[in-house]
């Protein structure tokens, strides 16, 4: 089987966690059998790299030996859905399903036309992933498969933190809060974290916020495993990756409860979810750095390790493609007329 990947978020050697996670689908797709060839929307300006897109796409096509499209977000999806001569298989991630948060933590008017026109096109593609069950209700689809991405355990696992501390150049008896987000995107709500890191201060000096942006997985995973407790503020998510890859670091987490954070979180025993209140958060974190200890999260993910993953997006892929084939062939016994 081969298939096209279509992404319009892929790491650059500037923004190595721009669209890791697709990456690393790719990857364990590769691992398990699957050719895959890509394409990534690229360019200074957003619209010009979709027009450009619709004429690589053709392209792409023309040998006739790709099987099926994936894209990943809705507007590389309505690329894909341009042509007809393979299926189209549609990833939705989050805001292209749920809406872009403003600073006021409501809708942009622009994402809630983009949401409208994803549930449209969720319509007229052979199938649909999304990450959350919450995801799959707005779209309103049936049949949408829901599979959070995948988790690398071989990248996101559990390093002694004083080894984690010493590579990473940070003081070995500080308490460090990580906050694994940009600042800049209102959706992360980085002013709750704020907040919450500068009344820990008031109480205790060695207390200190660190903030992960655009990072390898790498050095993401390094400070996961350097840090106390990571601190999720979000407005909405569709399933947050870092939560996921702070479970597989054994990392204490305090969260407020979206997408599909409280099932991922479960009854990990040193995890939270909490109301967005600051005070709540101080509490529960103060309570984590009193414990100092780490989570059995790791035992608590491994359903979503990359393996299991893919296998279950190569069976969304079969699927697709037996309906597809079955379909031609009824069409073809309809046409047929004895005796031509």
């Amino acid at each position: 089987m081969k298939v096209l990947v279509a992404t319009a978020i892929y790491p650059t050697a500037d923004n190595p966690a721009w669209g890791a996670f697709v990456r690393t689908q790719v990857e364990f797709l590769k691992r398990a059998g699957i050719e895959v060839e890509l394409l990534v929307l690229e360019g200074p300006r957003r619209k010009l790299a979709y027009l450009k897109a619709l004429f690589d796409l053709r392209r792409r096509l023309a040998d006739g030996s790709i099987d099926l499209v994936h894209a990943h977000y809705g507007y590389v999806g309505m690329v894909a859905r341009t042509q007809q001569r393979v299926p189209v298989v549609v990833s939705f991630c989050g805001d292209d399903v749920l809406g872009t948060v403003n600073r006021r933590g409501g809708l942009t008017v622009g994402s809630r036309l983009a949401a409208m026109a994803g549930r449209l096109l969720s319509s007229r593609v052979d199938a649909v992933i999304v990450k959350s069950r919450e995801m799959a209700a707005k779209l309103g689809r049936a049949g949408a498969y829901v599979i959070p991405h995948e988790v690398d355990l071989d990248v996101f696992r559990p390093v002694e933190m004083t080894r984690a501390r010493a590579l990473l150049g940070l003081h070995p008896y500080k308490k460090y809060l990580l906050f694994a987000g940009n600042p800049q995107i209102p959706v992360k709500r980085f002013p709750l974290a704020k907040a919450v890191a500068e009344e820990l201060r008031k109480a205790d000096s060695s207390v200190e916020l660190q903030i992960a942006c655009k990072e390898s997985q790498q050095r993401l995973a390094l400070l996961m495993n350097a840090c106390d407790v990571l601190i999720f503020t979000s407005y909405q998510e569709g399933s947050p990756n870092v939560v996921k890859q702070a479970m597989a670091c054994n990392l204490p987490i305090v969260a407020t409860d979206v997408g599909d954070v409280s099932e991922v979180i479960g009854k990990t025993e040193g995890c939270y979810v909490c109301k967005p209140d600051a005070d709540e958060f101080t509490e529960r974190i103060a309570q984590v750095l009193r414990r100092r200890t780490r989570t059995n999260g790791r035992e608590n993910i491994r359903h979503l390790a990359g393996p299991a993953v893919a296998q279950r997006i190569i069976e969304v892929y079969t699927r697709v493609l037996r309906t597809r084939e079955a379909r031609a062939a009824n069409r073809a016994q309809t046409t047929f007329v004895p005796g031509k």
